[in-house]
């Protein structure tokens, strides 16, 4: 793919002028002909960054559910860079901007089935498109839509209006297509800015922690920052991070929901989608899909401390996997089927961890490490409880996991722990 992963620090067609001119002539699809019609609600499926070409799991949810063989799928790319931010824009094969990577989606979109995708033409140098009746019509003849990745602030200068945060009419659009039953996806920033209130906008785990969340976009990436107004308010049952064991973001996204006074958040890996059904209303339903996973934070017990240092306890942890269901309104996690209660068998004792979020700042750090402690527990029958420290040490965190009495495990094949449910998990120095 032409666009850039994003970096440990950092959250091939004609141009737009002459797609606009054929946008007032795109009919709009009728009512009683969407794929969608008979639905009450719409859909999202949110990635958390790192979509692989070949995940043919996360692109076919898509596109089924805006309709299989008819899927038409609208790709809005306004988190990369315009071309005029490009150096490399005039080569299809170097370029990383918002209109090659728009046409690069749009490719994988058709290549994976979709009938036809196409990039809505939303930038930085052409803001004003988010107002424009041509794109509106564009947007009401899709069935889907695609939000890649970046960087989200330049979702919200884009598509809101200012410091007043309304809607342009794209957004309106989108938000009405969705409430009529589309679905609209993201990855990454495209994932990030379906959140409600106190949106991330930057930070790394150990310096969040040690210094708390400020509101704001920080040009300092380590900054634990956020958007008090909040993204696009398409899932607001639980603040949203992404990319969370690739950067090992757990600490951020605890403290940050401890400061801002959320109770969960949905902290979503790579690769590995949470599909929610019926966003925002009682009868909302999320669902794992893909190869990794999406914990979920829930501090509804956690009491947080303001001393010398920062220290919380009480977070329940519960980590989903492929196939897994989660009921919001409850709090209950459903283990996908064939996925068996783990019976801990493990007596060695569990490893050391010495950099429990996988800092930036150790050459040998390894991704996923609070996962990997958190599922060693969980295989282990001799401990109740485990630590993992933070590599940097001024000062040093500790995080403390401990299996409660209704913690339970599950497993596919008997012996390795995939779903955790229920572990809790402390942050304090020493």
């Amino acid at each position: 793919m032409r666009t850039h992963s994003p970096t440990r620090r950092t959250a091939l067609t004609g141009g737009a002028t002459a797609l606009l001119l054929t946008l007032a002539a795109t009919p709009a699809v009728a009512a009683a002909d969407s794929p969608y019609a008979s639905r009450q609600s719409g859909s999202l499926v949110l990635v958390g960054g790192a979509l692989k070409d070949d995940n043919t799991q996360v692109y076919g949810e898509i596109i089924e559910r805006a309709g299989g063989s008819r899927a038409r799928i609208g790709v809005i790319t306004a988190a990369s860079v315009p071309p005029s931010q490009d150096p490399e824009a005039g080569d299809p094969e170097r370029c990383s901007n918002s209109e090659c990577n728009g046409a690069y989606y749009a490719g994988l979109f058709e290549r994976h089935g979709a009938a036809d995708a196409q990039w809505i033409p939303l930038d930085l140098d052409s803001a004003s498109n988010a107002d424009s009746d041509a794109v509106v019509r564009q947007v009401n003849s899709m069935t889907g839509f695609f939000f890649g990745g970046g960087d989200q602030s330049r979702y919200l200068t884009t598509l809101l209006h200012g410091a007043a945060h309304t809607d342009s009419k794209v957004l309106a659009a989108i938000r009405a297509k969705l409430a009529q039953g589309a679905v609209v996806a993201g990855s990454s920033a495209g994932a990030q800015i379906a959140a409600g209130r106190d949106m991330v906008t930057g930070g790394e785990s150990y310096e969040g922690l040690r210094d708390g969340s400020s509101p704001g976009y920080f040009e300092d990436p380590t900054r634990l920052g956020y958007e008090p107004e909040g993204g696009f308010g398409f899932l607001r049952s639980g603040l949203i991070d992404t990319h969370t064991g690739a950067y090992g973001r757990e600490g951020r996204a605890i403290r940050l929901a401890s400061d801002t006074g959320h109770d969960r958040v949905y902290a979503l890996e790579e690769n590995t989608a949470l599909v929610v059904d019926h966003p925002g209303s009682a009868r909302e339903r999320l669902r794992v899909l893909g190869p990794r996973g999406v914990a979920v934070l829930d501090l509804r017990s956690a009491r947080a401390a303001h001393g010398a240092a920062w220290s919380v306890s009480g977070v329940r942890y519960s980590y989903l996997t492929d196939g897994d269901r989660y009921d919001p309104l409850r709090r209950r996690t459903v283990p996908a089927a064939g996925k068996r209660p783990l019976a801990p068998h493990a007596t060695t004792p569990i490893a050391a961890n010495t950099d429990v979020f996988y800092s930036a700042a150790n050459p040998a750090g390894v991704p996923y490490s609070f996962l990997r402690t958190a599922r060693a527990l969980a295989a282990t029958s001799a401990q109740s409880s485990a630590e993992a420290t933070t590599y940097e040490d001024g000062p040093r965190f500790t995080v403390a996991f401990s299996k409660p009495p209704a913690f339970t495990a599950f497993s596919e094949d008997g012996s390795t722990p995939q779903t955790l449910i229920g572990l809790y998990v402390g942050v304090a120095t020493g």
